[in-house]
């Protein structure tokens, strides 16, 4: 049986944890706050942008020199680029090892494609270099200071660059979309090549100064841009509320382990004062 002093060691040391646990769910909230704030801007822009884009492929034609833009070719997947956006901490709950078993997945469907990754984060980062994947490039503490599209367009880029060279015949975006503080969604999401067949079904009639192939030409390259800016401002928001439900538990689960401790403790007391008074009255019954 441990002692009382080890018992009130033990419970001080939990509520130290718990301390740094509210701490950290107080600063999550408080980043997903802004984190949140900067997807809801987003989102409207990401989605006019390719009203935009659909709208000026209507109005250019289906015509066999649009279909054959570098960007909008399609091929046989046989070389395939996997963007994937993860963490550069932990203690969020299950963020991380649910992109990463995605990942595994991804990759395993996939099998008899070479695939390359593009990792975002440390935790995919150590996890897939430890184990041999064939890493095309790295990035960490990309959202330390906030995500950030000049930070993001170098990645596009690269991404844009390959494929038009013909070194991969497609790019997948993989990270968490936001839902809400409880809920992030896993998702998959093919950047190159832009698909523009689904576009929307009664497109507008913008009016335009450049001809419409000319302005489509300029969008295509943007949008991919957008789209990985995109997915590091959802995955940003998705790993604070993760963050932030993590702490929560963590914290409540403190409080019920200090309520454990604090009666165990008693018990153990009054234990010892009990068996210090038979030890008193049975010296007394001893001496008479």
């Amino acid at each position: 049986m441990p002692s009382l002093i080890d018992i009130r060691q033990r419970i001080r040391s939990v509520k130290n944890t718990q301390k740094i646990t509210k701490a950290m769910k107080m600063v999550s909230a408080a980043r997903l706050r802004r984190a949140q704030g900067r997807v809801l801007l987003a989102r409207p822009y990401s989605r006019m942008l390719y009203e935009l884009m659909a709208s000026a492929a209507v109005s250019a034609g289906a015509s066999e020199t649009l279909a054959e833009h570098p960007l909008l070719v399609s091929r046989p997947e046989e070389h395939i680029e996997l963007i994937l956006i993860t963490s550069d901490r932990g203690l969020a709950g299950s963020f991380n090892t649910n992109l990463i078993k995605a990942a595994e997945h991804f990759l395993a469907e996939r099998s008899e494609a070479e695939i390359g990754m593009e990792l975002i984060g440390r935790k995919g980062r150590d996890y897939f270099k430890k184990r041999g994947a064939t890493v095309l490039g790295e990035h960490i503490e990309l959202t330390h200071h906030g995500v950030r599209y000049q930070d993001c367009a170098p990645i596009a880029e690269k991404a844009m660059e390959r494929y038009r060279d013909r070194e991969v015949d497609a790019v997948y975006l993989l990270y968490n979309e936001f839902k809400s503080v409880l809920t992030q969604k896993l998702t998959t999401f093919r950047l190159l090549p832009i698909e523009l067949g689904d576009a929307s079904e009664e497109p507008r009639d913008y009016i335009t100064e450049q001809p419409p192939r000319e302005l489509l030409e300029s969008f295509l390259p943007r949008y991919v841009g957008v789209m990985v800016h995109h997915a590091l401002l959802e995955s940003a928001a998705a790993e604070q509320a993760a963050r932030m439900t993590a702490m929560d538990a963590a914290t409540t689960n403190a409080a019920e382990l200090i309520d454990k401790l604090t009666l165990y403790m008693n018990r153990v007391r009054q234990a010892s004062i009990t068996r210090e008074i038979i030890e008193v009255v049975s010296g007394a019954s001893a001496l008479d």
